[in-house]
C-alpha cells in the first residue's frame, strides 16, 4: 500500500571545512614546496598559491602541473597578500630568506619552513618575528627526485611533520600552521628543537653521508666500468638516497654539523666493532652482533 507522504529529501551534503589560509605564497616550487602546494589546493585547505622559483622551467612545469595559481622569481611581489609564507628553500637560503621576509610581508602572514635542521633556523625565526608568527617545522617525507615533476599531493599522508615550537611561538599560529599540514595528510608531532637535530642526525643525515660515501668507495675502487655493472639490488637500494640534491644536503651536512659529527663517529666505532670481528675471524661475534642488528632492523618495520 502506498503511503500518501512524499518521500523525504536527503540530508544535505556536508560542507567542506573553510580554507584554513587564502593565499599561500611557496619558496622553492620542488618536491616538497610542489607536493604542499598539490595537497593544500586538494584538500580546499587555501585558496590560492603562488610560487617563487629562480628557475623559469620549475615556474613553468609547476604552473602546467596545476599546483600554482601563479608563479615568480620576484620576492616581493609573491608575499604580496599572503596570509602564509612557505620556505621550501636549502636550509642556508631559508637563514637569509628570514632576514628579509620582516619589510616584506604584512602584519598578519604567518611564516612556517620545511628545513630538516631546526635549531639554527627557528633561532633565526624568533629573531625576525619576535611576535611569534614563525612556526619552524619538518615534514618527515621525500624522495631522491627533485624539482616540480617529482611532487606529489599525496606525499604527506600518514607521514609525520615534526614541529618544533620556541618560547616565542603563539599557540594560534602552530595551530593554523598545524590545521594545513593535517589538511595535506600528515600527521603533527611536536619535538623541542635541539632534540630534533640530534634525532634527525643519526636517522636521515648519517644515512646520506653512509650512502654517499659508499659510492666514494665504489667509484674509487671502479676499474673500466666492471663493478657498477655487476652492481645489483643491495647496492642499488642502499645508494638511492646518494641521488639527492647535493646542494641541499651540503647545507644540511653543515648547519647540523656537530650532531652529524657526533654519529659519524659513533658509526665509525659500529664499522670498527664489525672490522674486528671479521679480523680475528671470530664467526661467534660476528653471528652475535648481525642477529642483534637485524632485530633492531625489524623493529623499524614493524613501527608506524
Amino acid at each position: 500500500m502506498l503511503s500518501g507522504h512524499p518521500p523525504s529529501p536527503p540530508p544535505p551534503a556536508p560542507r567542506p571545512p573553510p580554507p584554513v589560509f587564502g593565499q599561500m605564497t611557496i619558496l622553492g616550487v620542488g618536491l616538497i614546496g610542489g607536493s604542499l602546494a598539490l595537497a593544500a589546493k586538494r584538500a580546499g585547505a587555501v585558496e590560492r598559491v603562488v610560487g617563487v622559483s629562480r628557475s623559469a622551467a620549475n615556474r613553468a612545469a609547476a604552473l602546467e602541473a596545476g599546483m600554482l595559481d601563479e608563479a615568480t622569481d620576484d620576492l616581493a611581489a609573491a608575499v604580496l597578500g599572503a596570509d602564509l609564507v612557505v620556505m621550501a628553500t636549502p636550509v642556508y637560503t631559508i637563514v637569509a630568506q628570514l632576514r628579509e621576509l620582516p619589510r616584506l610581508v604584512g602584519p598578519a602572514c604567518l611564516i612556517t619552513d620545511v628545513g630538516s635542521v631546526k635549531g639554527p633556523i627557528l633561532a633565526e625565526g624568533d629573531a625576525a618575528f619576535p611576535d611569534g608568527r614563525f612556526v619552524a617545522g619538518h615534514p618527515i617525507a621525500g624522495s631522491e627526485r627533485s624539482g616540480p615533476a617529482a611532487a606529489r599531493a599525496d606525499l604527506f599522508v600518514e607521514h609525520n611533520w615534526v614541529v618544533t615550537p620556541g618560547e616565542r611561538t603563539r599557540p594560534d599560529a602552530l595551530a593554523r600552521v598545524s590545521a594545513l599540514w593535517r589538511a595535506a595528510g600528515a600527521r603533527v608531532v611536536s619535538m623541542a628543537a635541539a632534540w630534533h637535530d640530534q634525532v634527525f642526525a643519526s636517522v636521515s643525515h648519517l644515512p646520506h653521508v653512509v650512502a654517499y660515501a659508499l659510492m666514494d668507495t665504489v667509484a674509487c675502487l671502479e676499474r673500466d666500468g666492471e663493478r657498477i655493472k655487476y652492481a645489483a639490488g643491495g647496492l642499488r637500494d642502499y645508494t638511492r638516497i646518494a641521488g639527492s640534491d647535493p646542494e641541499m644536503w651540503r647545507d644540511i651536512f653543515l648547519m647540523n654539523r656537530e650532531a652529524l659529527l657526533t654519529v659519524m663517529a659513533e658509526y665509525r666505532r659500529a664499522l670498527d666493532r664489525l672490522e674486528a670481528a671479521i679480523r680475528a675471524g671470530d664467526g661467534g661475534a660476528l653471528t652475535r652482533q648481525l642477529l642483534q642488528l637485524r632485530v633492531a632492523r625489524e623493529e623499524i618495520g614493524h613501527r608506524p
